[in-house]
């Protein structure tokens, strides 16, 4: 009979474990606190709009392809996506709007024309920042980072590289170097948002990003971000994983260095094996209250958060596209406000995304979903409803500064969704996005791993956990969780 795994949490995260330990012979069971899978990459469908309510963009998406791919699977059988000619549309405060296209070599020509740039140093950019990528993926991003991990030829190619990494400077500080103009500067500065970070404190080995979206390129799925949910969810029934929806774990149960079963409100379930997607915190303060957060995590800055207003839109907008970004003219203040003061920033970037730009469906003939995000500080006991209704207002006054009209006449109706509402629907501490900050040169190495070091048999997965959060990451972690499993099982000998 097949050994059983229990798998806490149908995120992104969970669902990849699920898969894969499924293809390593698991009989797994996910269970899932609310009423369906997606984690954070959920949607919500009100008088003929649809919205997808978190992550919504796509890249990558060949970790995707590579699950389906585990079981002699095409994901073209479950979700279309295609990749996006224009990536992003910025809005300065000064009237400049640059586009940044899908090539390149369209993206650099446009800096060129309309700001102080020039292509060369644009398309030198991406070429370091594809450098800095091939000498970290295979340490940090698609392997486990473990004490054997410094005698491996790929650690040691990057480390005799250490000063094309740009650790020892701030993203900020390398975007500065790289460009003359600063509205250039700010625009590749906005890749730390991409992890919840700071590009004033965050390490200028975070250019990779822009690598990820600019060089290997940005896609949507034809359906929505929950199209690539409702594919994996349709595999993993497929294999015989079995779910339960609406059924919490409250605790996971162990005897000396085993997990032997999760308790839920319903029953107490045994199993040979657990991996949870939850939020770290959440595991150690709730599911396991009797062991102590490691202190590297429990010491490190949480990212930031989110407060995110849906909004149905009476017209339709030429002006704009998929994704939007009307930036504040002081990025600096932002970012003091956020991770200093702990607020919403008085001046902030406001992130438009639209759907129904590329997914008619979404919004009915003449009308738009509006998805309207700014960062957020996570929890710390704020007066958030104060807060909320000031950030509206400010975020209507740029919009309709920059954008020119009156977009609240446009409204037809309206949701909001905050770090309070965060935490309580995804478990996420704090309503911290991506679990801890990059924000110190030092936090790629200080992530939980994917293992815990207090038993054999219970891994993680997910945006808490190394190797961070945002799609492929999580992707990337249920791969280590499962290469580490498949480890133990062979020095087991099969007996996990």
């Amino acid at each position: 009979m097949n050994q059983k795994a229990a798998v806490i949490g149908a995120g992104i995260g969970g669902l990849a474990a699920a898969l894969r330990l499924s293809k390593l012979g698991y009989q797994v069971t996910v269970f899932e606190s609310t009423t369906k899978a997606g984690g954070k990459i959920n949607e919500f469908c009100h008088q003929g709009f649809r919205f997808d309510m978190g992550p919504s963009l796509f890249t990558l998406p060949g970790m995707v392809d590579e699950l389906f791919a585990l079981f002699g699977k095409k994901s073209g059988d479950y979700i279309q996506y295609h990749q996006l000619p224009l990536i992003t549309k910025y809005f300065y405060e000064d009237g400049l709007t640059l586009n940044a296209w899908g090539d390149p070599q369209r993206f650099a020509a446009e800096i060129e024309a309309k700001t102080h740039d020039s292509a060369l140093k644009v398309l030198q950019y991406l070429q370091h920042a594809r450098e800095v990528y091939a000498l970290t993926a295979n340490n940090f991003i698609f392997n486990p980072f473990t004490f054997s991990t410094a005698f491996t030829r790929e650690f040691w190619r990057a480390a005799l590289r250490i000063r094309k990494l740009n650790v020892s400077k701030t993203m900020h500080q390398l975007n500065a170097a790289s460009f003359r103009d600063p509205r250039v500067v700010q625009l590749f500065d906005r890749y730390a948002t991409y992890n919840g970070s700071d590009p004033y404190q965050t390490p200028g080995t975070l250019a990779v990003i822009a690598h990820l979206e600019h060089n290997t390129g940005a896609y949507f799925p034809e359906k929505g971000m929950y199209q690539i949910v409702e594919g994996l969810f349709t595999l993993a029934q497929e294999q015989g994983i079995i779910f339960h929806f609406n059924e919490q774990v409250e605790q996971i149960k162990y005897r000396n260095k085993r997990v032997d079963a999760v308790q839920t409100a319903k029953k107490t379930y045994s199993f040979d094996l657990a991996v949870s997607d939850a939020d770290i915190f959440t595991v150690y303060e709730k599911l396991l209250p009797s062991k102590k957060i490691p202190a590297a995590q429990r010491k490190q800055e949480r990212s930031s958060s989110a407060l995110i207003f849906y909004w149905g839109i009476k017209q339709r907008h030429s002006e704009l596209d998929v994704h939007n970004i009307l930036f504040s003219a002081d990025y600096k203040r932002e970012f003091e406000q956020l991770f200093s003061g702990k607020e919403l920033p008085a001046d902030p970037t406001v992130y438009i995304f639209i759907s129904a730009k590329t997914v008619p469906g979404d919004a009915p003939a003449g009308y738009e979903n509006w998805f309207v995000m700014v960062n957020a500080p996570s929890d710390a006991g704020q007066d958030w409803e104060h807060s909320i209704a000031l950030a509206r207002q400010r975020i209507i006054s740029k919009i309709n500064r920059i954008l020119g009209g009156d977009i609240e006449k446009e409204i037809l109706f309206e949701r909001h969704l905050e770090p309070l509402t965060i935490e309580q629907n995804t478990g996420s501490y704090k309503g911290a996005l991506y679990g801890n900050s990059s924000n110190n040169r030092f936090a790629a190495f200080q992530r939980h791993k994917n293992k815990t070091p207090y038993f054999d048999n219970l891994y993680f997965v997910g945006g808490s956990v190394h190797p961070g959060g945002g799609i492929p990451l999580c992707l990337s972690s249920a791969r280590m969780m499962a290469e580490i499993v498949k480890k133990n099982k062979s020095h087991e000998h099969g007996k996990i």
